[in-house]
């Protein structure tokens, strides 16, 4: 399975009422608390055996599937 496929259906746990499109802000939307961030944060980690520093944490890094997957394939590449 791919990294934006992956990402989604974990997404898709949290938003069952809501399919989420590729380019659409989760934050904007309403669905991400600091919480939720931090376990995002830690299945990338997990998931796909890359650290998140600190400097990756900017929101806009997070903010889309797309930006994650950028952030995520910046890091294993």
């Amino acid at each position: 399975m791919e990294v934006k496929e992956k990402l989604k259906k974990y997404l898709s746990r949290f938003f069952r009422k809501h399919v989420i499109q590729e380019d659409e802000d989760i934050f904007e939307l309403g669905f991400v608390n600091s919480l939720f961030a931090m376990q995002l944060v830690m299945f990338i980690e997990k998931e796909f055996g890359v650290v998140v520093d600190n400097k990756d944490l900017d929101m806009e890094n997070f903010k889309t599937v797309n930006s994650m997957v950028k952030l995520i394939e910046g890091k294993i590449a």
